[in-house]
């Protein structure tokens, strides 16, 4: 209570408090009369204030001066300001004390009366001044209407200016304004204190109250360790959704009712507003940061991404709704949960490369194909690239430990404008090169080199294939990226193929060579030997892409066959007497390209005895 009125007395109000005839020694007749201006002031508001004393009767007890006629409490308000003025000229004036007692007393009795109505309508108007209607409707013209006027006007008026607004609308502009009106009156008066914790306790209620059917609530930290990755994900999405509520109606509801009732009081307002919602707003903000201190298992990075987008695109109505020094600790809350879930998300990724690097298993895949470490890698960028602009916002500051060269080198002319790489295109890049060093190494456990890059022809097209097939990844990454990787493809294509074909095109002679019927049926037979050692361990190979697979078919049969072709025509008319010919010249051109469509599908075949036992089949590529 303010020390403005600081006398209280136990003495009953008595009109003989007031008499006009009674004489003062040592007055002046100005002081004389001031003194009776305030003691008629002071009766005139005593009529008004005793007549709505609780005690006085049962009537007055069950009954509200704001709900039975707004004009009545516009008269009783207007006696508390009177009543008040008075008490100032009083004090100042040095008058008797007995006079400044017995306004203190009635000053007393209208705070109690003020307290019960000030109760009654946040407790009679919990739905009409819920967060959301309060939020939805404060810059709606009603709310405008009686926040400047509805103070000015009778009941009657209001019912007619009100006409275009609905009762709802109307019953909570009114209450908001009635609010107000107390809430100014017993500010003014020394009693905001007591105002101020009638609003409080309802508020707080209400608040509380709209968390709980939002669905938050305190999590222990065993409790997210035991969800599984479906019960988190959604519990991730129910709390976004609950978030969103909470800031932009809840408490952004709250702060404007507050705002507008304890207009009169800064220090009111601000410390209202926090006692209202900081166990709340610390409940709210409380479940992700439980989860950023969690196990950092690499599939919870989309849930935190997610929690990242959540938080940020609030942080505006954050900042502006605890953008009080009460309040800064729940914003601050906010802002460090946001850089908590962008460390944690930096964190996982940084992770994610180790695992990478750190693979040591000595898995040999079949016939060379695709390894599970490029798929699981591949898939895992291909959804974080669907996060392109949240990972934008977290790896802005925070480039990869690559160096200059390997950013110039791989994003030299990929993107619209040179040095605006965004930080994600070079983090995906750098986490691609790190599986491409792996695989190299993972490339040496093949005996057979031929078989080695036909590993690493297979992995890389995967991989640029997957970049091809996710537009978001494609766009990061860009089209001088995706051009210069296929070259390496190609590369190591053609590696493979001399790698694997050379012995067998070595076995035929240049074309300028002639050769006697014995170098040539020697020539024949190292052709068979070699063809069919090259046949027996490709066949088992695999090339998984259809396209890779027939281009490589194709290349091969345009270097072997046009070679073996005029080899075999040239000689051939040299050893038609010779016995056993079937066995000597195993293979027509033909044949080689049916056989070399038997290649790269993984499963082994044997080559049949003889060319004529050869079924017939279609030609490449298959």
């Amino acid at each position: 209570m303010s020390s403005l009125f600081f006398m209280s007395s136990n003495k009953s109000l008595s009109s003989s408090h007031y008499s006009h005839s009674r004489s003062f020694a040592g007055t002046t007749p100005s002081r004389t009369f001031s003194l009776s201006m305030m003691e008629e002031n002071i009766e005139n508001a005593e009529a008004v204030i005793t007549k709505w004393d609780p005690s006085s009767s049962s009537y007055t007890k069950v009954t509200f001066i704001f709900q039975q006629s707004r004009k009545e409490a516009k008269e009783y308000l207007k006696a508390v300001k009177t009543l008040r003025s008075a008490m100032h000229v009083l004090l100042g004036e040095r008058f008797p004390s007995s006079k400044i007692v017995i306004a203190q007393n009635l000053m007393q009795l209208a705070m109690k009366r003020l307290e019960k109505e000030f109760y009654q309508i946040l407790s009679a108007s919990r739905d009409q001044l819920d967060p959301e209607s309060v939020s939805n409707r404060s810059s709606s013209r009603s709310s405008k209407f009686y926040d400047e006027e509805a103070e000015g006007r009778s009941d009657d008026e209001l019912d007619i200016a009100g006409e275009s607004i609905t009762e709802v609308e109307r019953a909570s502009v009114l209450a908001m304004s009635d609010l107000k009106s107390i809430a100014d009156c017993m500010i003014s008066s020394g009693y905001g204190k007591e105002c101020a914790k009638i609003y409080r306790i309802i508020r707080k209620s209400i608040i509380d109250e709209g968390l709980y059917h939002l669905g938050i609530q305190r999590f222990k930290s065993s409790h997210i360790q035991k969800m599984d990755s479906q019960a988190l994900e959604n519990e991730i999405k129910k709390w976004m959704k609950a978030a969103k509520i909470a800031v932009k109606t809840l408490f952004q509801g709250e702060k404007i009712l507050c705002d507008h009732v304890f207009a009169a009081s800064e220090t009111i307002k601000e410390s209202c507003f926090y006692e209202i919602t900081k166990e709340g707003a610390t409940t709210l903000f409380s479940f992700p940061e439980l989860l950023v201190k969690t196990k950092k298992v690499s599939e919870r990075i989309f849930g935190l991404m997610e929690l990242h987008e959540a938080v940020s695109d609030l942080w505006p109505e954050t900042e502006a709704v605890f953008c009080s020094e009460s309040t800064s600790g729940s914003k601050l809350q906010a802002l460090s949960l946001l850089l908590k879930l962008g460390d944690s998300v930096r964190s996982i990724l940084s992770d994610f490369e180790s695992t990478i690097q750190k693979d040591s298993t000595k898995i040999l895949v079949p016939g060379g194909g695709v390894h599970p470490l490029t798929q699981k890698v591949m898939n895992y960028l291909t959804s974080l690239a669907d996060y392109s602009i949240i990972l934008c916002d977290i790896l802005a500051d925070y480039p990869p430990p690559a160096n200059s060269s390997f950013h110039e080198t791989s994003f030299k002319s990929s993107m619209p404008d040179e040095g605006s790489t965004p930080a994600v295109s070079v983090h995906l890049a750098w986490l691609i090169l790190v599986l491409l060093c792996k695989l190299d190494i993972k490339a040496e456990i093949y005996k057979d080199v031929g078989l080695a890059y036909l590993f690493l022809a297979n992995n890389l097209h995967f991989i640029v294939e997957k970049v091809q097939q996710s537009p978001n990844l494609k766009l990061l990454l860009g089209e001088e990226w995706v051009a210069e990787h296929m070259k390496k493809v190609k590369l190591y294509a053609s590696t493979y193929e001399i790698t694997a074909w050379t012995k067998v095109l070595s076995s035929l002679p240049e074309k300028s060579f002639e050769m006697s019927t014995e170098m040539a049926k020697e020539c024949f037979r190292r052709f068979n030997i070699a063809f069919e050692e090259a046949y027996r361990k490709q066949t088992s190979w695999i090339v998984q892409d259809r396209k890779l697979r027939d281009d490589l078919k194709v290349s091969i049969a345009q270097k072997l066959v046009p070679t073996y072709q005029e080899f075999y025509d040239t000689y051939m008319v040299m050893l038609t007497e010779e016995k056993n010919l079937e066995l000597l010249v195993r293979f027509s051109p033909d044949d080689l390209g049916n056989y070399l469509s038997d290649l790269f599908h993984g499963t082994s075949i044997s080559l049949s005895p003889t060319s004529s036992s050869f079924p017939p089949r279609s030609c490449l590529p298959l």
